[in-house]
This record gives structure tokens, sequence and C-alpha cells, in this order.
């Protein structure tokens, strides 16, 4: 009789490194990285750039994962206006050269790519918002979290950063025409995305009305794009996968 290597779904513990500061959208992020890695609230603890203090290699002791939230209140590309950009990367960094498992999503996605050498562009006026359907490469076939996943899925996204490629080393796993929207690292526990596979629907409608002066330009373009918003169930299972084949090491 051999003994598993994996823990018990509920001994695991995950660590989510936050990057916001609306204390409202802090709370949803965290209930809705639960909600979809189908772990209870105290498995998943909060470490916030902006008030939690050094951000360094140890805070991952003690822990199984490493999920990276979004940010509406950042921008990746002004590293001498946010301070925990530089640090922030440097831990992902870490955690690749561990295989310290990681899965990232949006901001945390932009900052993969620069941690790992690649290049994150400002789009224009016209970025990604809603609900888009996102296409699969040849390679996601084989990917333990996408594999099984349709071509083309839809995901939630908004995002003012891109980046086109991904960077050497890594594998590109699904794209729209105009970016890159998700990648692994090869043989290594790292996943990143562009779109939010931790939100949902009804989160999207809450989580843009409140951040609506950054992305929208009228009662009337925020309206258009929540009556365009879909559910995107394909996407929201990625967390859960995550969780199910990466740490726990179900088929």
């Amino acid at each position: 009789m051999t003994m598993s290597l994996y823990k018990r779904r509920s001994a695991l513990k995950i660590l989510l490194l936050q990057i916001r500061h609306n204390p409202r959208v802090c709370r949803e992020e965290h209930e809705s990285f639960c909600d979809h890695s189908a772990l209870a609230a105290d498995q998943i603890d909060i470490f916030n750039v902006y008030w939690d203090g050094e951000l360094t290699p140890a805070i991952l002791s003690g822990y199984d994962a490493l999920f990276v939230g979004g940010s509406s209140e950042a921008n990746v590309l002004l590293p001498d206006e946010y301070p925990f950009l530089d640090p922030c990367q440097s831990l992902l960094r870490t955690c690749m050269e561990r295989n310290f498992p990681v899965f990232a999503s949006c901001f945390g996605f932009q900052l993969a790519i620069l941690a790992l050498g690649g290049i994150v562009e400002n789009d224009g006026p016209d970025f990604e918002m809603g609900s888009v359907p996102i296409a699969l490469t040849e390679a996601a076939g084989m990917d333990m979290l996408l594999k099984g996943t349709p071509n083309p899925f839809l995901a939630i996204t908004v995002h003012r950063q891109f980046s086109k490629t991904v960077p050497d080393g890594c594998i590109e796993l699904a794209r729209t025409d105009r970016c890159c929207h998700a990648f692994r690292v090869a043989n290594k526990l790292f996943w990143a995305f562009q779109f939010h596979s931790e939100v949902d629907k009804p989160r999207m409608v809450e989580r843009l009305t409140a951040y609506r002066h950054t992305y929208t330009d009228s009662d009337e373009h925020l309206n258009q794009v929540l009556q365009c918003a879909q559910d995107t169930p394909d996407a929201n299972r990625l967390l859960k996968t995550f969780v199910d084949r990466v740490l726990l090491g179900e088929i």
C-alpha cells in the first residue's frame, strides 16, 4: 500500500496575492477565488501589497499554492509609481524557480509576463471588456488545465494593458486576435490568464459597476457592456481544475 503524495482538499492552504485597496472589492475578490476553487474562506489567506508589509518569498511558507488577483488601481508599467511591482515580479520568479504552484489572473498575468522577461503594452481606447470569446492553441489540448475546454470559450476580461506574445520558455495556451490570454511556464506548475477565471457574470456586473469611472465613459456605456454580458462556465471551472489536478492529483 502506497501513501498519497497529495493532501486532502480540506487540508489545503492557499495564499492570494491581492493588488487592490477598495475594501468592498477586496472582499468580493476573495469570495470569488473561494467560490470558483471550491475552497473554504479560511483556506485562502490574503497578502495585500498595499498594507501587509514587506513582500518577500518568506510569505509562501506554509502554503500549497499562490493565487494572484487583478487590479484596477495600479498600472503594471509604472514601477516608480507602484513600488510593489518589482517585489511581486521577484516573488513570481521565485515560484517558478521552486516549482511552487501558481495561478495568476489578469494583473497577475501581466506581472508574470514581465517577471519572465516578456513585453506588456498599453492598449488603446477600444480595449477588451466584457464576455469575450477566447481561442485555444494546439498546445492547450495537452494542457492539464485546459484540455477538454471548448474551443472557443467565453471568459470575462477587462484590461488596459496586454501582451501579444509569451516569454521565452513559456507555452501559449489561449488568445484572442488582439493578444495572448493564457500561458504555462514549460515544465513548471505555473499558469497565468489574462482573463478572469474567478469572475462570473454576476460578479462582473458588480465589479465593473464599482470601477465604472475607470473603464467606461458613461452610464450608457456601462449599461451597454453589462447588457452584452454572458455566463462563462468554462473559464470559471479552471480554478477548481487547478486545485483538483495540480494540488490534489485528481485525473
